[in-house]
């Protein structure tokens, strides 16, 4: 029975990715975006990952690399809708600030050899589940930073598949209070040159000069427009609804 419970999971996960997956993306998945594989990637997948944690440290207005929700248009009933997603948040807040906590409930730590300024603690099944619900007691991932050797729970990330219009996203979280995002324009360096990729000039990558297929191909790269599913980053704990759902906060810490 529990073999066949294993077989079925693993079956609506790849359901799920082919679903989300109009690209074949060849394993390019990371925290909250498609999630089956993250933490245990290698290769290219850790090449992609590596990408997006030095990407979401800076800001989040990264032209070419970033596509943005637009802010809608305040509606009846917005607010409260988000202050309810925002209230779920606390609580989970209040239940990981002991990242131990977090661990054994199944979440895993992305790329913990990586120095990062915010650490994405992801739950593997939570990230399924975004396919089928939005339940904002289950984020996809807790964001912490380090502190010496512990770590210190700042806030969380939602996501939803990359198939989502932004009137679905909508009805999960308000778009007129959140702005969810997308990684846009990858260029994959070619093996030999994956140092180009890091750096205060970068070429390839999320930060990279290269944003174009042709440019892309050009270069030997391998183009992707499109990587990882829709997020939205929130800080529960801050005071007022700018800082909450702030976009520029991975910049300013």
């Amino acid at each position: 029975m529990k073999t066949l419970l294993i077989l079925l999971c693993l079956t609506g996960a790849l359901c799920f990715a082919q679903q989300d997956s109009p690209q074949d993306m060849k394993g390019m998945n990371m925290p909250g975006h498609d999630m089956s594989q993250m933490g245990q990637n290698s290769g290219d997948d850790s090449d992609a990952s590596a990408h997006a944690m030095h990407s979401m440290e800076g800001h989040m207005d990264m032209g070419p690399h970033m596509k943005m929700t637009a802010l809608r248009a305040p509606q009846p009933g917005d607010a409260e809708k988000a202050q309810e997603v925002v209230v779920a948040a606390r609580s989970v807040m209040e239940k990981y600030k002991d990242y131990h906590v977090a661990l054994n409930d199944n979440f895993k730590i992305f790329h913990p050899e990586l120095p990062q300024k915010m650490y994405h603690f992801t739950n593997y099944r939570y990230a399924m589940e975004v396919g089928l619900k939005f339940n904002p007691e289950h984020p996809t991932s807790l964001l912490y930073e380090k502190n010496g050797d512990d770590y210190r729970l700042v806030g969380v990330m939602y996501t939803a598949p990359k198939r989502f219009t932004e009137d679905d996203l909508n009805q999960r979280i308000p778009l007129s209070i959140a702005q969810w995002h997308e990684h846009v324009n990858f260029c994959r360096a070619p093996e030999g040159k994956r140092l180009e990729s890091f750096g205060p000039n970068p070429k390839f990558g999320l930060r990279g000069s290269i944003t174009t297929q042709a440019d892309c191909d050009a270069a030997g790269g391998e183009f992707h427009p499109l990587v990882f599913n829709w997020m939205v980053h929130l800080y529960p704990n801050e005071k007022d609804s700018v800082r909450i759902w702030s976009v520029d906060r991975q910049h300013a810490d």
